[in-house]
């Protein structure tokens, strides 16, 4: 399959598959997307960013999924995304909702420079920082959500990363099982099962809440 028809195919399974997450994307949104998925597609090839798939897995397991989080940041929402990587979550909630501000926390200086290319391929100038260091070499910003998909050693990084979170923080965690099974030693968490998963879930965990 070449490149336009990989874009083409993507944008089909976007709109095929995103009644099924309670997303509704507009024709600017669905543009914007699969401007974001042709530029990863040619990064892909050198730098890794994301386990190789079909464009149809890429739009539901990665895009879809990643726009569940609008449902839970309200309009202008400051954000910390933490392992940013390929710009997933916060790249297509970005795109989707431009009025976020986002702080993306990636250690990757090569991923880093993809993601100041995505912004500017995606037209996303203003309200958002790029930090190439880990969380834990990063001051805490002042934000209300703190957002994570594919933090390397995700799970050994939880504890400290709920740490590190600002007090009042809620933390917005994709995860499955193990990340489920750990959860409990923090009061006050839920969890969403992710639409056409039978192991992946959104977590939410207040930090408020945690004593």
């Amino acid at each position: 399959m070449n490149p336009t028809e990989q874009i083409k195919t993507f944008v089909e399974a976007l709109e095929l598959n995103m009644s099924s997450y309670g997303v509704q994307l507009g024709a600017e949104t669905l543009a914007g997307l699969a401007q974001y998925y042709a530029l990863l597609i040619r990064w892909n090839q050198r730098l890794h960013l994301v386990a190789p798939c079909s464009p149809e897995e890429f739009a539901t397991r990665h895009i879809l999924e990643s726009l569940l989080l609008l449902d839970h940041l309200p309009h202008s929402a400051r954000v910390a995304d933490i392992g940013s990587g390929a710009g997933l979550p916060i790249l297509p909630c970005l795109i989707a909702n431009p009025d976020l501000n986002a702080t993306l926390i990636e250690s990757s200086q090569k991923k880093a420079v993809f993601l100041r290319e995505a912004l500017n391929h995606s037209g996303i100038s203003s309200g958002v920082t790029i930090i190439a260091k880990p969380f834990e070499e990063t001051p805490t910003p002042n934000v209300g959500f703190v957002t994570s998909r594919a933090l390397d050693q995700f799970i050994s990084k939880i504890p400290n990363l709920i740490d590190w979170s600002p007090p009042t923080a809620r933390l917005l965690l994709f995860g499955g099982e193990s990340l489920r099974g750990m959860l409990p030693a923090y009061p006050g968490y839920s969890e969403f099962l992710i639409p056409n998963s039978d192991k992946r879930f959104l977590f939410i965990v207040n930090k408020d809440k945690i004593i």
